[in-house]
């Protein structure tokens, strides 16, 4: 008995587990050194300083999303073509 009960709680812990999260910090250091790409400052300071004596260099993250930003709604356009339409009603 106690195993099915185990196996009960610890399936429903993982089905109750959020997503991890990707870093999201606004500063890139890009390493010349071949080392790749860190995407984890959130200063500029902090990514130069890192990236100092390695020949590379630092920008800034095109993924970053800034707390709070959110995701926006999509805005609802209406497709006007400028022609008019007739109606065509036979009584």
């Amino acid at each position: 008995m106690r195993r099915p009960l185990f196996m009960l709680v610890l399936l429903a812990g993982a089905a109750s587990a959020s997503p991890a999260q990707a870093q999201n910090y606004p500063w890139c250091a890009n390493f010349h050194d071949g080392a790749g790409t860190n995407c984890g400052f959130s200063t500029e300071e902090q990514c130069r300083m890192t990236v100092q004596g390695s020949g590379g260099y630092c920008d800034r993250n095109t993924q970053y999303n800034p707390p709070g930003a959110g995701s926006q709604p999509a805005r609802k356009t209406s497709h006007k073509s400028g022609r008019k339409t007739r109606s065509h009603s036979r009584s």
